[in-house]
């Protein structure tokens, strides 16, 4: 039989398995019209787990209960994966990240979220406790991740699986810009590997939470089947209050069917400008020869002052770059993230240094004469760099940007260690 996952489809828990299938290529179905609340109490289901807790992972040998369990079982069903490491000591370490993510992260986040949402009575030193310790264990967490891309080695493990399916939770509830970018490094770590095919495969688009829940009143189900006022309503007909009911709901619905469509950028609003943005790209991506008499020539031609400015930017934490592929997942985490902003902008990022530390710098064209204010607020490794606008008008600053496009090597003395582009 195949192996079938019982659990929603936004189940952050079901996604821990779902995403390592994913990197070991096993098929994983999803019960059909699970219904939360319906479909985990069945007898059926309940002889494949006694508490009715999701998920549980029908195997050819049996069910699987608890997430972390059936993630791992999915670890190991490839015997070359490199999920569980490559020596005994990744092995530990995985579990160990594993365990941190469970009881540091995930129960802490639990703990502040759930009294919130109502479902646990809500105490205010008992959520001022739950936050500390979830900011003491993300410091932990970020520390860790000053100097390292992944929680163990140089790849995805199932510890990186299980941590970001927690982190997850967290962003997308409770743990907005606000409270998450006094852990710079974990932030890095979680959209990049969010964005990591194999992950946004399960998670689609992931979005931050803009504000912490208000505090809602304790459910209590045990009161909604009993309904003991109804008998008596019903000998009222005339009464008006219970006939728009219906109405509401049905606004309610055809609201969430028919949302109202974005507001416009405001860059779409500017005055036309004689640059056009995709004429420049291409001349940037198909130019083989000549680049300076063709490429850079065609740039400055096309450049538009009143319509786009020019900036330069430089990494703040240099001095942190002491090993390469952490400084250039640095940066293609960070092109990743300014995806938003690919209609208004171009960028050249250069990685500078034969040795460590390595330096990182910047070119971005954008639309407008100001960084747009969007790109400030939702990709926060802007707040990573030193902005500087290029004064046009200097010719050192002009051949400076002449040779970031061009990935001039030597750069400013020093070779270049990569050079990316963002068009």
């Amino acid at each position: 039989m195949a192996l079938v996952l019982h659990a929603g489809n936004t189940n952050k828990n079901g996604f821990k398995a779902l995403i390592a299938a994913e990197y070991n290529g096993v098929k994983i179905e999803l019960a059909k019209n699970f219904e939360m609340g319906v479909s985990n109490k069945t007898p059926e289901f309940l002889k494949m787990n006694p508490i009715g807790k999701v998920p549980v992972l029908e195997t050819p040998d049996g069910a699987i209960f608890e997430s972390n369990a059936i993630a791992r079982y999915v670890a190991r069903l490839k015997d070359d994966s490199p999920l569980y490491g490559s020596s005994l000591i990744e092995y530990a370490r995985i579990e160990q990240w594993i365990d941190f993510s469970s009881m540091e992260i995930d129960a802490n986040i639990g703990r502040w979220l759930i009294p919130r949402l109502g479902f646990a009575p809500y105490v205010p030193s008992a959520e001022e406790f739950a936050i500390s310790s979830l900011k003491r264990a993300l410091n932990a967490l970020n520390t860790h991740l000053a100097s390292n891309t992944y929680l163990v080695g140089h790849s995805v493990t199932l510890a990186d699986i299980i941590m970001t399916c927690n982190l997850y939770f967290g962003f997308a509830r409770i743990l907005t810009k606000s409270f998450t970018s006094e852990f710079p490094h974990v932030e890095r770590y979680f959209w990049t590997l969010v964005n990591q095919p194999n992950f946004a495969k399960v998670l689609d688009d992931v979005k931050q939470a803009e504000t912490v829940p208000p505090v809602q009143s304790q459910k209590k189900p045990s009161q909604q089947p009993k309904e003991p006022a109804k008998p008596k309503e019903a000998k009222k007909e005339p009464k008006k209050e219970a006939a728009p009911k219906p109405k509401v709901q049905e606004t309610v619905e055809e609201e969430e069917e028919a949302p109202k469509p974005k507001p416009k950028n405001p860059l779409d609003l500017l005055p036309p400008s004689k640059m056009i943005l995709d004429e420049w790209k291409r001349l940037y991506s198909n130019t083989k020869t000549n680049f300076r008499e063709v490429a850079i020539k065609g740039f400055w031609d096309m450049y538009d002052p009143e319509g786009y400015s020019l900036w330069f930017c430089d990494y703040k934490y240099n001095d942190e770059n002491t090993v390469s592929f952490v400084t250039l997942n640095k940066v293609s985490g960070f092109l990743q993230r300014m995806d938003l902003a690919r209609k208004y902008a171009f960028g050249k990022m250069l990685v500078i240094g034969s040795e460590p530390p390595y330096k990182v710098k910047g070119l971005w064209l954008f639309r407008g004469t100001e960084i747009p204010q969007f790109v400030l607020d939702e990709c926060y490794d802007t707040e990573l760099y030193e902005w500087s606008k290029v004064d046009i008008s200097d010719e050192a600053q002009k051949e400076r940007v002449n040779a970031m496009i061009e990935d001039q090597e030597p750069f400013e003395g020093e070779a270049l260690l990569d050079a990316k582009c963002f068009k």
